[in-house]
């Protein structure tokens, strides 16, 4: 089972940032957000929302699905 840490893992931004060379900075700029908003979506702190999740994986260009950590609720029941 996995700990909390790892629970919390929901979103793979910061890594789909890192695959593509880019930074949070760039996102934000791209998003119109504040850059330390892109900073806790990248630390998992908190999560855009859905709207907001699909609009970074266009400007990204991959698909929702990449920015997704698929591990993050494996083991959980979901009620």
């Amino acid at each position: 089972m996995p700990d909390d840490k790892d629970n919390k893992r929901i979103n793979r931004i910061k890594l789909v940032l890192i695959e593509q060379q880019k930074t949070g900075r760039w996102v934000a700029n791209e998003l119109g957000k504040d850059p330390v908003t892109v900073f806790k979506w990248c630390t998992n702190s908190s999560q855009p929302g859905l709207e907001t999740l699909l609009f970074i994986a266009q400007v990204l260009k991959v698909d929702v699905k990449d920015l997704i950590n698929p591990e993050w609720n494996k083991d959980e029941d979901i009620e």
